[in-house]
């Protein structure tokens, strides 16, 4: 069974068009599930493994199952979804399989494939993709052991080498950004809207700088309570924005809403109350939550997720020395999970002589296991049943390999006893016996 992986990110496809392929972690089962019906459907094979991992800066279908014309399916399949041709969205997809897909599985949990080298926000997010293919029925035998060895991999990683040493946060870099407009962040005012990770995040930096006030808008009034409360901030509603944006200096935004949260005439509006002083505005969210013809206005310095690329990237040539030596913990790792892949390989049959063989062993074990409960009923001792019990076994399992030592060809006999002693004998050889 090939996997493969199927994407867009940061590096390949704009900001707008990352957007269109954004999924909600709550979006992500329903999804799972049309995704494996159209690919079990299309190769008529019912038991397709995916998963998909959906963030700010990438969307990723993983499958286990079939090769190129799966993929082609799928990426038909993830236009459609994003109401786009699927020629637009071939131009700025990657697909990759087998090797090259653990690769980058490895390298996306281990935070070398992030805009900021060495987060491990991104570990966390795979996590929560890996238990909504859980919840959707979607994640098989393969597809867990590829995961499961990305978690593996990111935390030797993390623990081996200094890649996430000195790295600058998007958190970090909304408050430098912040500081070359203001000249002293104690004296302006934050709003924070949404109040997930990455907002928790901003406002923990943010509260470091000691602002006149921090507030906090959210959907739900009570998750937005709850955060305000820890940096001795306010809570809004949503729909109160309109009439309090003016009151603000500085607003990052970050919530999974579908469409803006802020547009051009609320923003607008604001300046206009506050006299045309300077705004500045972070959107980390994608799609957007600020509409970006906000960026237009000669008093607002607005931000997106793609423009703190930049500033994220500073410290990024002191860490070269740690990216060596994580590609080379990933090396080793993909040449592992390969070698459990082709173990698994229903081309040369191993997979399918260990099922049989452990069949097979199984049926013996649970016959001299009978014959032993009737001996011992019987009144044996315990001894003589196990002992019987264990020559039973022995001479059940050496059956076969007997008969053929005791093949009359003799060709057939010297090339069966080379391969019975290095099975059989191995143990002795090794202990010079």
């Amino acid at each position: 069974m090939a996997v493969w992986a199927l994407g867009i990110n940061h590096t390949t496809a704009p900001l707008d068009l990352r957007g269109r392929f954004a999924f909600a972690l709550d979006q992500l089962t329903p999804t799972l599930q049309g995704l494996r019906q159209s690919l079990g459907s299309a190769s008529r094979h019912p038991g397709v493994e995916t998963a998909i991992i959906s963030t700010c800066n990438r969307t990723e279908v993983y499958c286990a199952a079939g090769g190129q014309s799966a993929i082609d399916h799928a990426l038909g399949w993830l236009a459609h979804s994003g109401g786009v041709s699927p020629t637009l969205l071939r131009a700025h997809a990657y697909a990759l399989q087998d090797g090259l897909a653990a690769r980058h599985a490895f390298r996306v949990a281990s935070g070398l494939d992030s805009m900021v080298l060495g987060e491990a926000q991104i570990l966390g997010q795979m996590k929560d993709a890996v238990r909504a293919a859980e919840t959707a029925g979607a994640l098989g035998t393969t597809l867990n052991q590829l995961f499961q060895r990305s978690f593996a991999v990111a935390k030797e990683v993390r623990s081996s080498t200094a890649i996430g040493a000195q790295s600058i946060s998007m958190a970090a870099a909304a408050v430098r950004l912040a500081g070359q407009l203001f000249e002293d962040l104690s004296q302006i005012r934050v709003l924070f809207i949404g109040a997930g990770e990455m907002i928790g995040l901003c406002a923990t930096h943010f509260a470091a700088k000691n602002p006149l006030g921090m507030s906090v808008a959210n959907r739900t009034l009570e998750r937005g309570e709850k955060l305000a409360a820890r940096f001795g901030g306010e809570a809004l509603r949503l729909a109160d924005l309109p009439e309090r944006l003016h009151l603000f200096d500085a607003v990052v935004s970050c919530t999974a809403s579908s469409l803006p949260i802020i547009g051009l005439g609320a923003v607008e509006r604001a300046l206009r109350k506050r006299r045309h002083r300077p705004m500045f505005m972070v959107d980390l969210a994608v799609p957007r939550d600020i509409e970006p013809e906000v960026k237009a206005l000669g008093d607002v310095y607005l931000y997106t997720v793609d423009d703190l690329a930049g500033v994220v990237q500073t410290a990024q040539a002191s860490r070269q020395a740690a990216v060596a030596q994580a590609e080379a913990i990933i090396d080793a790792r993909v040449q592992s999970f390969m070698h459990w892949m082709d173990q698994r390989s229903p081309v040369d049959g191993v997979l399918s002589l260990i099922q049989q063989l452990n069949a097979q062993t199984d049926t013996w074990r649970a016959a001299e296991i009978a014959r032993a409960k009737k001996r011992l009923a019987r009144g044996e001792g315990v001894d003589a049943v196990l002992d019987a019990l264990a020559r039973g076994m022995a001479q059940k399992m050496l059956h076969g390999t007997l008969a053929e030592l005791r093949a009359s060809d003799a060709q057939v006999r010297a090339q069966t006893a080379q391969t019975v002693a290095r099975l059989f004998l191995r143990a002795q050889s090794k202990n010079g016996l």
